[in-house]
């Protein structure tokens, strides 16, 4: 694979050299569709995580963070399940967790704490364990650095279609391998990550700096979605590292590496803007003069957020008025006789003057299923970019039916 830093190619979570995935159906799901995914580095990996800051946290996510902990960031396999979240169940669902980890690490060979779980699913329902314990022994038959296609699959839930990614970023005369899958469709804006994503590297970084990347990254990739405006349970981003390629990333190397790492993430994290539940449009938010950076996130998120704005895009409504109207309730620093609002390239509104004349061409262009719409709030020089979808009746339909 020859592609430069900061673009992707095909591949995924078992691309990077030294990683290998799996995808089966255990039988959690009714329909029968995969559900248990397994990933597994050859040797010991370094890891960094960040999880969801939701108060009402799954085992799976309280497990892996005593996991990393324990291991001293250590970890040789994640083992991850759709169909149950494992949330919201108490003590039997932090054993289950535990329960994953132990019996992975003895497939694996290694001990129950560098292992990471996670689940997704339904909210409150107690993990199958027998399906669990019966269907680990095929997932670890079916390891395969060429089953990462089928590990995207079986963490699916209401997606309608897998996400991967992968880069490669040349350091001196190697080439460091980035390859990753995610899911999520609903009940997405992130607070650290978002959904569950899982991205694997063959560089060799050393534990705080491999944090110090997922971290920066996630900010301006998974941490800058928003589907419904909803932070899961069970969000978590896992970075594993294993040093098969023989290049190790060091303070000279950094910039490139996390290059690579952004280009991988920023492509799942767009999958799942543009698979969110009932979404026909990706969306492009930029907040631009703004009073600081965190002010900028902050109108960019309410934009995004917006149901009369998702509403408007999804109807193909230029209406210019509710994007100013979400900037002046944002709570930030707002200047209206200084602001612009375009959709497009087209200025809708400028310096207190509407510019309605031009309805006709910003219609046009919203029947598109890219889109950017921007607002300066004419407060200052800084800004940030958001990617969020439309509003539809089917998210509507989706949700409404997610347990019946």
């Amino acid at each position: 694979m020859t592609a430069q830093a900061g673009t992707t190619a095909a591949g995924g979570v078992a691309t990077a050299r030294g990683f290998r995935a799996a995808g089966i159906s255990a039988g959690i799901k009714a329909n029968r569709n995969p559900d248990l995914a397994l990933i597994v580095s050859d040797v010991p990996a370094t890891a960094a995580a960040v999880f969801t800051i939701n108060k009402a946290q799954a085992a799976p996510v309280v497990v892996s963070k005593e996991h990393l902990e324990k291991s001293g960031g250590v970890v040789r396999a994640i083992v991850v399940n759709s169909g149950c979240a494992n949330a919201c169940t108490g003590e039997a669902g932090m054993t289950a967790a535990r329960e994953m980890a132990s019996a992975t690490a003895a497939l694996v060979g290694c001990a129950p704490e560098q292992v990471l779980v996670a689940s997704t699913g339904v909210i409150g329902v107690g993990l199958p364990m027998d399906k669990i314990r019966s269907g680990l022994p095929q997932a670890f038959a079916a390891l395969g650095s060429n089953q990462g296609p089928q590990a995207a699959r079986a963490i699916m839930t209401t997606d309608p279609f897998p996400k991967e990614a992968s880069a490669a970023v040349t350091i001196g005369a190697k080439t460091v391998t980035i390859g990753g899958m995610a899911k999520g469709s609903g009940m997405i804006e992130p607070m650290m990550a978002t959904m569950l994503g899982f991205v694997t590297t063959d560089a060799a970084v050393a534990q705080p700096i491999l944090r110090r990347a997922l971290v920066e990254v996630v900010n301006d990739t998974f941490n800058a979605i928003t589907v419904d405006g909803e932070c899961s349970t069970n969000d978590t981003v896992m970075l594993l590292a294993n040093g098969q390629s023989g290049v190790t990333i060091g303070e000279a190397e950094y910039a490139a590496f996390v290059a690579g790492l952004r280009a991988v993430c920023l492509e799942l994290a767009l999958g799942i803007v543009r698979g969110g539940e009932g979404a026909t449009k990706l969306v492009t938010v930029t907040v631009s003069g703004a009073a600081s950076p965190a002010e900028a996130r902050k109108a960019a998120k309410a934009i995004a957020n917006s149901p009369l704005v998702k509403t408007a895009i999804h109807g193909g409504d230029p209406n210019w008025g509710r994007l100013i109207a979400v900037a002046g309730r944002a709570g930030v620093a707002f200047e209206p006789q200084r602001a612009k609002v375009t959709i497009g390239s087209i200025v809708l509104f400028e310096h207190g003057r509407p510019y309605d004349d031009r309805a006709p061409q910003a219609a046009e262009y919203l029947r598109g299923t890219d889109l950017a719409v921007g607002v300066d709030l004419g407060a200052g020089s800084d800004a940030s970019t958001v990617w969020t979808c439309d509003l539809s009746a089917e998210y509507v339909k989706i949700n409404a039916e997610y347990r019946t």
